[in-house]
């Protein structure tokens, strides 16, 4: 049997709920092999076949989504028609909600997201739609290799054309902080940290406070091209920007957030996911 291997193939961008963390935004790297017997080409599968059918899959599946483990203690689903509400309570006496449309969300019979458990769900899915030939599929997920300063940040861009506009989607990213042409380890460790499993919100979506079980909540909503969607997180998870939360609008709030406690030329760049990203620049 021969194998075949791709590395990098794409990047899943996602959100996942967790007891302890919250609504925790994701990116991990997708890589895959592929065994089998070869065709009238000589091959197990085309790597052009490769890079197009099995990155769709992996993407239709997982990436732009809320991953739920509804076997979290307290975890409830609701379904209206084409509409999913979730309500999932956390370890603090808080309590994540999301309403959305059924597609923005991959519901889960575990307890808790798990990155190999997620591989074999989509390997078991993936190999029914391969050719014959392909007689075993390995996916592998796995963080960015990351020397220095990250956070995981959730967000949603209403008036995105893609699955972006999807409320509770996220990334895991770096941010790098220079002032005066010079890396600032100190700064990016600071604003990693004060970054770190949050929800980025745009001021407008915020539609309502209220408390549960003493713990003050925001709720946020909107309506996009695919639907309706509203999501309801602890309020001290929500870094508030007054702009729509793009990369670019992150970049350049941060870099003026940093110019307000540092002086010199202030540079940000701030990555959204893996190797992408935007730059964001202010005068301290």
């Amino acid at each position: 049997m021969a194998k075949l291997f791709v590395d990098n193939l794409t990047v899943m961008d996602f959100s996942f709920l967790d007891r302890e963390r919250g609504v925790v935004g994701e990116s991990w790297i997708v890589d895959i092999e592929l065994a089998g017997d070869l065709d009238d080409q000589g091959m197990v599968f085309d790597f052009g076949h490769v890079k197009k059918q099995i990155k769709q899959f992996i993407d239709a599946q997982a990436d732009h989504r809320l991953l739920v483990p509804g076997a979290s203690p307290g975890c409830s689903t609701r379904a209206s028609g084409e509409e999913l509400t979730i309500e999932f309570p956390l370890s603090s006496g808080a309590v994540i909600r999301h309403r959305s449309p059924r597609d923005a969300v991959l519901l889960l019979a575990a307890d808790s997201i798990d990155a190999r458990q997620i591989a074999e769900d989509l390997q078991a899915q993936l190999i029914n739609i391969l050719p014959d030939n392909v007689r075993d599929v390995r996916i592998m997920l796995r963080p960015e290799a990351i020397d220095g300063a990250y956070f995981h940040y959730t967000h949603g861009l209403q008036k995105h054309l893609g699955q972006c506009q999807r409320i509770a989607h996220g990334h895991r990213s770096r941010i790098e902080v220079s002032v005066d042409g010079e890396r600032r380890a100190e700064l990016e460790a600071r604003w990693a940290d004060r970054l770190s499993d949050i929800y980025i919100a745009t001021e407008h979506h915020i539609v309502e406070t209220f408390e549960h079980n003493g713990i003050e909540h925001l709720q946020l909503a909107y309506t996009a091209a695919q639907g309706d969607f509203a999501i309801s997180v602890p309020q001290d998870q929500v870094f508030v920007m007054p702009l729509v939360s793009t990369v670019e609008n992150i970049a350049i709030h941060l870099a003026e957030q940093v110019g307000t406690e540092t002086s010199g030329s202030v540079l940000v760049k701030a990555f959204e996911g893996v190797g992408k990203g935007a730059f964001g620049s202010a005068s301290g």
